[in-house]
């Protein structure tokens, strides 16, 4: 397919260009509405698309560009919703069929915010069924694939917005991660990919099941973008009992400070995660670049035991109440994978789950005491490169617990925040992830090392593999 001269622009960048009026939101939001068409077919990674919406809301960003009074400068930016999250008057259908067509009464908070900047939202990306696994397919809407290459899966939950993304539809598309579903699907598709601080960005519904370890986010080509939309997006909301205070910070502040002298610890197993081969070298190799930076990085003993008993009753009770609310007659419908899992879910037991957050607790206070001597953990984003697209999950070949999220979801039970930076490709040409871990709510420490790597790793977009993947569509 061909490629438009603005198909591969940051939101920085755009912002740029409509400022100095050399662009403008109605030809940017045509421009990325035409890829989409175009991709859709060979990637299915919409559910929905509002062309007639997004044009309209396009030609009133314009008119502020005019007027110079953007109401932020992504005003004018299209971005996508993942379809776990509510936008008012379209369905979230989850990629399930247990839902249907009634549509949201209310923005998700993250909606709201990105609506108050200006910015507009072309559509809704395909998700697993409730978000369930680090694979996008679903009974719903079928198999979403990776931009990279066909034939493989651009990982999970988040896996819609991270193949728009690295397609060159749009400079970051939302997501959200309760287990690794930013960084995952970042990491499979060359993407920069931070899931804040839990709390950072507040959540809604609050009460949803699961929802004490889910962060909003951002899959992005840089990480002046990604700062941008924290900026956006970061604060508190009614809502959400457990969003964090406002803070009076500015997150591309500080971006370039870089590293030198940090103490970074780097492990490749967490001490019962087996990566790999190909993984664990690339991920060694991208570790220095920050010693070639000027930080200290030393490899690290186990970190913390396996975390399946303790994640498990937490996780798999979520779906099982998913599962009470289901009614009978459609249970057959569901992914088989999510239905054994929540059918297992509903002999999880109150002494189960106070045993669960016990643990998750304990694991919080025992990293939190451990960046006391280290401003960074490294480690890999995942085991292997992006599956095949037909995997199944949580099957003898792909098992969830060494092959699915071992790597990411510690953070997601101690609320850290975490991010995804592309680490380099594998023989076969499949990217692979470097996850930066910082201390507890210490956003601004990772994005300042994300940026420091980002300049040291030279990955710039459009990569070459891409455009070869996607030519002649």
């Amino acid at each position: 397919m061909s490629d438009s001269a603005f198909d591969w622009l940051s939101a920085a960048e755009l912002s740029k260009l409509f400022a100095r009026r050399q662009a403008s939101p109605v030809e940017i939001v045509d421009t990325m509405l035409k890829r989409a068409s175009a991709l859709q077919p060979h990637l299915n990674a919409l559910v929905l698309v509002d062309a007639e919406g997004a044009k309209s809301a396009a030609k009133a960003a314009e008119s502020r560009w005019q007027k110079g009074e953007p109401l932020s400068p992504f005003d004018g930016i299209p971005t996508t919703i993942k379809d776990t999250t509510n936008v008012k008057g379209w369905p979230t259908r989850l990629g399930s069929h247990s839902t249907d067509e009634t549509p949201a009464s209310e923005n998700a908070a993250v909606v709201d915010r990105f609506l108050a900047g200006g910015m507009i939202i072309l559509g809704k990306t395909t998700t697993p069924e409730f978000g369930w696994k680090a694979l996008t397919d679903s009974p719903l809407q079928g198999t979403t694939r990776n931009p990279w290459n066909l034939a493989h899966s651009p990982g999970g939950s988040s896996g819609g917005a991270s193949a728009l993304t690295a397609a060159g539809v749009n400079p970051f598309n939302h997501g959200n991660d309760g287990g690794g579903s930013i960084r995952i699907p970042a990491a499979h598709t060359g993407l920069v990919g931070l899931k804040p601080s839990y709390g950072r960005i507040p959540q809604s519904p609050a009460d949803a099941p699961f929802a004490d370890v889910i962060s909003q986010g951002v899959l992005a080509r840089s990480v002046l973008d990604t700062a941008m939309a924290l900026n956006l997006t970061a604060g508190p909301d009614p809502r959400d009992w457990r969003s964090l205070p406002a803070e009076a910070r500015d997150y591309t502040v500080g971006l370039e400070a870089g590293v030198r002298g940090w103490r970074i610890g780097l492990s490749l197993d967490l001490g019962h995660v087996q990566a790999d081969p190909e993984v664990r070298d690339l991920i060694v190799a991208a570790a220095k670049r920050f010693e070639d930076l000027g930080a200290h990085v030393e490899e690290v003993g186990p970190m913390f035991e396996p975390l399946q008993q303790h994640f498990e009753p937490l996780w798999i009770g979520s779906f099982a109440t998913r599962l009470r609310q289901i009614p009978t007659q459609l249970h057959d419908k569901l992914d088989p994978g999510l239905r054994a899992l929540a059918e297992k879910g509903l002999s999880i037991t109150l002494a189960d789950y106070a045993r669960a957050y016990e643990a998750k607790s304990k694991l919080a206070r025992d990293l939190a005491l451990w960046h006391r001597n280290y401003d960074l953990l490294l480690a890999p984003v995942t085991p292997t490169a992006a599956p095949p697209a037909e995997t199944l999950y949580n099957s003898e070949s792909f098992p969830r617990w060494t092959k699915g999220a071992p790597y990411t979801l510690p953070c997601n039970l101690t609320g850290q925040p975490a991010a995804s930076m592309p680490a380099g490709l594998t023989r076969a040409g499949l990217p692979v992830g470097l996850q930066i871990i910082g201390p507890p709510r210490a956003d601004e420490v990772v994005l300042c090392a994300m940026r420091a790597y980002e300049g040291a790793s030279g990955w710039t977009w459009p990569q070459p593999r891409v455009l070869e993947a996607l030519r002649g569509l």
